[in-house]
């Protein structure tokens, strides 16, 4: 392709990444790494690279309304997010030790598993039920200090692993993680759902930035002009897609958006797998 082409290309790519973010809350930026490869040229490393860049800012728009409407406990996702970053750091290092075909092959199986949640939760109807929670307490602290020295540890342990995990997913892959973020804060901090999808966004900022700061100058760099491209035009379609959301069906649009995550899991699968045979 041109340069102007592969251009349009990076900005078409940006909008649906951006509308489906808006409109559906979540699960575009899976799509940046197979756009980045297979749309706009770049190398698995390079793309996983320029997802993180996606990722991060997507993240911190999605992050600031979801504060705005009082749905962000910052404290626990500033907590959650710094534990977590050890993990990304390790996921970013390990990248670059990974061949591209591997690298490709375990975003196809991400992707197969993002598509597949995908599918439970339209089965399940989620938009069923109660849509508000009331704003969680504090809970006990898991360390204290004063006046004495005590800690839960099972609770501390299960924080400790979760977050590592999901940190370890974002800096390896270069993806938000944020379907596996909401369930693992559910189960760490016992957030109501509404309140970790908001904090999972603050989670999610905080591990994309550690894991592009640990691949800056590692690695070969993507081309920051198209990921740039792709940025800007994610986060400017996402607030027509969270209007969009307030007319159209967003069951059907989910439906759409799952069919497609498994048709690129699909492809990317059978470009990767042989490689690796």
């Amino acid at each position: 392709m041109t340069p102007e082409t592969t251009l349009l290309a990076a900005l078409l790519a940006g909008a649906l990444i951006g509308l489906s973010l808006g409109a559906l809350g979540g699960g575009g930026s899976i799509l940046a790494v197979p756009v980045l490869v297979y749309l706009l040229g770049q190398s698995p490393a390079q793309a996983t690279t320029g997802s993180l860049v996606v990722v991060a800012t997507t993240s911190l728009a999605g992050a600031v309304a979801a504060a705005r409407s009082g749905h962000v406990l910052l404290a626990r996702g500033v907590a959650f997010g710094a534990v977590a970053t050890g993990g990304a750091v390790l996921g970013a290092k390990a990248s670059a030790h990974v061949d591209d075909d591997v690298l490709l092959a375990a975003f196809a199986a991400l992707m197969l598993l993002v598509g597949a949640l995908m599918a439970v939760r339209l089965v399940r109807r989620p938009g069923d039920g109660p849509s508000h929670a009331a704003r969680p307490a504090l809970d006990d602290p898991i360390l204290t200090f004063s006046p004495t020295f005590a800690c839960a540890c099972p609770r501390a342990l299960k924080v400790l692993l979760t977050a590592t995990l999901m940190g370890g997913l974002t800096g390896f892959l270069g993806v938000g993680g944020g379907f596996l973020v909401v369930p693992a804060l559910l189960l760490a901090l016992a957030l109501p759902l509404p309140y970790a999808a908001g904090t999972s966004l603050v989670v999610i900022t905080i591990t994309s930035a550690a894991a592009l700061a640990t691949r800056a100058g590692v690695g070969p760099a993507p081309d920051w002009g198209l990921v740039l491209a792709l940025t800007a035009a994610s986060a400017l379609t996402a607030v027509v897609g969270a209007r969009l959301a307030d007319r159209v069906d967003t069951r059907r649009l989910s439906a759409a958006f799952t069919a497609l995550v498994l048709a690129v899991a699909a492809y990317t699968a059978t470009r990767a797998l042989p490689s690796l045979l």
